[in-house]
């Protein structure tokens, strides 16, 4: 008898959390309330020892949007909300705002302090926006090409928490292709042709290359199918709506053998690549396999009707002509239809950016009106610099998202334009002429750099309005360090209007990371710096007054190693273009001097960078071969790894230097000895009485990038040296000498 008053009593409390109150005080049953054990699992996982100290409840949405609450209940937090997301959003506030914690890529702070924060008045969010997007096809190589699932895990407890709704989830499809063309009659050599290895996935799966870092394993392959099970169970469980793969015409290269009586057109991507094949969508078997890739995808998937297709990424179509532009579209989403009738086409916007002469109104509109209305919505991918919204009457009536893409090819340099991510998200959403716009979202092509700007970005969530950029850089730093700084403080203002004042769209480089040459600038390397550097410089004394008292915070200690890098790197320019300035005056004494202390500010960088985990070439090249199952796979994996942030594709590749880091490892590994052998190079030109050949220099050391990328060298994932004071260190040594490189520099009010 007391087991059934238990089992009752225990029924009835847990309903009652799942009792909604009508504006009119009647009770109403919620048949459909979703499981909240996901959300107090990620609660256990951020704060083990205060799960205990939190409530989740149940709340509807309001007005079909997501919605939030938190309030005080006893010796409690009540977190609600409509589902894991929101209620991982709903705590997430409390860490920012009541417990002053943050969590981030680069360092967090969940220090909760004593006595354990309350909640002294009922807090209620409701977003303004239907979809929330999160991620770049080019994130899943720049940054995740290595991820496993408690990498996975972190980032999708990140994602909830920051109220992320639509993910992007690419991995695994790579066994969907296999078994979808195994089953045509292609077999091993059709597809080591056709797969790429894994750090060049996102590439390959928009159809701009074949092959480059194979052949793809059955192991990896299974591995990554697995992967994104794990990835997918949790993203929906906490209310996520994923983004799958479609198809969009890539085959074999070896399609025109076997089906030699099928229509093929070829595309050439803007790199040095060869053409891939693209089913011609007039043929029935555009329709057929598509149909059987997304039978294959949603029956080792499962679906929530979102699907990503990019057919022409950064590639001209075959034709401009709108009827064929039309007939492509409606045989991709006829594709997607015949397997999912709500299926919708969810479309990165980049192509409009990226080749505007062609994607004038009238293609833009056959591509469009192939999709019925409300099936499609368009990725405005670089809406904070290069909106596409604003010129083409909001993508001409579609759904659309604005997105901040931010960054390209994980380059680590500090940059980006706080102030029109503070307000221009809400501008938009206010905008009469704003149209359809349905979310917004963040698109870089990689993360774990610049924290501030993201989290900057991600506080547009759960608001339609601006952001007060002052107020909210002080409660950042009050959060990310664990306590307020007047020092940090006056630190912060300074990097708004520096480092974080402007948005170069490829960012800032150092010339060490550019091909070794006497110019300012060389291939993907762009040195040009939008501010005073010597504010800067002020912004980094702020940082080194406020160390003694900061210097144990894991986000302080990586802002100011990431402060002092930029400082060095900037100042790294100028050294450059000093020594380059003596050799071409024939001064060689002063052209010595200065090139010997290029050399060991390329040391002493390396040493700086070496004390965070963040920044070392070991933590990538590592893990690269930990994804290997034997030691040919393992050296192919560091193979794909290093060739990526280097030549990125063979030694005569057109992009070389695009995903360029300034990591420790790197400076000391591969740009130093090639800056020494530009160096050497030099003195023998001069020894013989020639003047240097540049174009024969690059030559030469191509085939050295090369063999750096086949080489399997070690390099630690450990960090070495204590932060602060090899910071510290570094501002002692460095501060007169950047402060004579910059005599003409006026200083703003900001650090005068």
């Amino acid at each position: 008898m007391k087991l059934m008053i238990m089992k009752s009593l225990i029924i009835a409390a847990v309903c009652s959390v799942f009792t909604i109150h009508s504006a009119v005080g009647k009770t109403l049953r919620e048949p459909q309330a979703p499981d909240l054990k996901p959300a107090a699992d990620l609660i256990k996982r951020v704060l083990p020892k205060y799960a205990d100290r939190f409530k989740i409840v149940y709340i509807p949405k309001e007005d079909n949007k997501d919605v939030f609450e938190l309030e005080t209940e006893g010796s409690k937090v009540v977190l609600k909300g409509n589902n894991g997301v929101s209620i991982a959003s709903a705590f997430n506030y409390w860490l920012k705002n009541y417990a002053h914690c943050d969590i981030s890529w680069n360092g967090s702070n969940l220090n909760i302090p004593k006595p354990f924060p309350l909640v002294s008045e009922k807090v209620r969010k409701v977003t303004p926006y239907k979809y929330r997007h999160y991620l770049n096809y080019c994130t899943f190589n720049y940054t995740a090409s290595w991820w496993d699932w408690e990498r996975w895990q972190w980032e999708i407890d990140f994602m909830a928490m920051n109220g992320i709704n639509m993910p992007l989830a690419l991995t695994g499809q790579n066994s969907i292709w296999d078994k979808v063309y195994r089953s045509m009659g292609f077999g091993d050599q059709d597809m080591d042709a056709f797969f790429s290895g894994p750090a060049y996935f996102n590439w390959f799966w928009m159809g701009n290359l074949d092959a480059w870092g194979g052949p793809l394993s059955k192991d990896f392959m299974k591995f990554h199918e697995d992967l994104q099970k794990q990835i997918l169970a949790r993203e929906r469980e906490l209310g996520m709506t994923p983004v799958l793969p479609s198809f969009t015409g890539h085959v074999p290269p070896s399609f025109k053998e076997k089906f030699p009586e099928v229509k093929l057109n070829t595309t050439q991507w803007g790199i040095n690549v060869a053409p891939v094949y693209v089913l011609d969508p007039e043929t029935p078997l555009f329709t057929e396999i598509g149909k059987k890739f997304l039978e294959e995808l949603t029956r080792t998937f499962g679906t929530d009707h979102l699907y990503s297709a990019d057919t022409f990424n950064e590639m001209i179509p075959p034709s401009n002509d709108s009827l064929y532009l039309n007939g492509m579209a409606k045989k991709i989403f006829n594709s997607m239809t015949a397997v999912d009738t709500q299926a919708t086409w969810v479309m990165q916007g980049w192509m409009f950016l990226d080749k505007p002469n062609f994607w004038q109104p009238t293609q833009m509109k056959a591509l469009f009106s192939a999709v019925p209305e409300d099936k499609l919505i368009v990725l405005d991918l670089n809406s904070e610099v290069y909106p596409v919204w604003s010129r083409t009457e909001a993508f001409y009536g579609e759904n659309w998202i604005w997105n901040m893409l931010h960054n390209f090819g994980g380059r680590v340099s500090m940059y980006g334009d706080m102030e029109k991510i503070a307000k221009d998200p809400a501008d938009a959403l206010n905008d009469p002429k704003s149209g359809k716009m349905v979310g917004i979202g963040l698109t870089m092509e990689a993360i774990e750099q610049n924290p501030a700007i993201y989290a900057l970005m991600f506080e547009n969530v759960w608001r339609k309005e601006r952001i007060p950029l002052g107020d909210w850089l002080k409660d950042y730093a009050h959060r990310r360090y664990g306590s307020r700084n007047p020092e940090a403080e006056k630190g912060w203002e300074i990097l708004e209007k520096t480092v974080y004042g402007h948005q170069p769209w490829w960012g800032t480089s150092s010339i060490i990371t550019g091909r070794p040459t006497f110019e300012k600038e060389t291939t993907w390397t762009y040195t040009h710096i939008p501010y005073n550097s010597l504010e800067l410089f002020g912004a980094l004394e702020h940082f080194i007054a406020a160390s003694g008292n900061l210097r144990k915070s894991e986000g302080f200690q990586y802002d100011l190693v990431d402060i002092t890098r930029q400082v060095l790197a900037n100042y790294s320019n100028v050294l450059q273009q000093d020594f380059a300035k003596d050799y071409h005056n024939k001064d060689i004494r002063a052209y010595l001097e200065k090139r010997n202390r290029f050399l060991q500010l390329i040391d002493d960088m390396d040493k700086l960078l070496a004390t965070r985990k963040d920044f070392l070439l070991g933590r990538w090249l590592n893990e690269a071969r930990r994804r290997g199952s034997n030691d040919r796979e393992k050296d192919l994996f560091e193979k794909n790894a290093r060739d990526l942030i280097t030549l990125w594709l063979d030694k005569d590749c057109n992009i070389h230097e695009y995903a360029a880091k300034e990591w420790s490892g790197m400076l000391r590994g591969f740009y130093k000895p090639r800056w020494e052998k530009f160096f050497a190079y030099v003195d023998e030109c001069d020894a013989s009485g020639k003047a240097p050949d540049m174009k024969q220099f690059e030559e030469n050391i191509k085939h050295w990038e090369w063999s750096w990328v086949n080489a399997n060298e070690p390099y630690t994932e450990k960090p070495t040296g204590d932060p602060v004071n090899v910071a510290l260190a570094m501002f002692k040594k460095y501060a007169p000498l950047i402060k004579s490189a910059y005599p003409n520099s006026t200083l703003s009010k900001n650090n005068k």
